[in-house]
């Protein structure tokens, strides 16, 4: 699929996108080979395949390892709040910025 300098240009500035002249024709070609690939990807038949929830679960019944739930980090929030000019039910207080 090929694109016109004009489609590019709209692509470009939708997306935000300072795309030079001389960069037209190069990313009109990368774009029609990404659309190639996902037309290739959308022609392969995949009826009667069930979806996977983990690549390795073909294996069998995965498990992973899992670890205890252990605090490891001492509890920093009085030595946090000691700084703060103003704090009430464990959040700091800051002045209101928007009428």
């Amino acid at each position: 699929m090929s694109f016109d300098p004009a489609t590019l240009t709209r692509i470009a500035n939708l997306a935000r996108i300072d795309l030079p002249a001389a960069h037209l024709s190069a990313l009109g070609d990368e774009m029609g080979a990404v659309l190639t690939l996902i037309d290739q990807l959308q022609a392969v038949e995949t009826n009667g395949i069930v979806p996977l929830s983990h690549p390795l679960s073909v294996i069998g019944e995965m498990a992973l390892p899992l670890r205890a739930d252990v605090v490891s980090a001492e509890n920093l929030r009085p030595s946090s709040f000691a700084n703060a000019p103003q704090t009430e039910n464990g959040l700091f207080l800051v002045p209101k910025v928007i009428e």
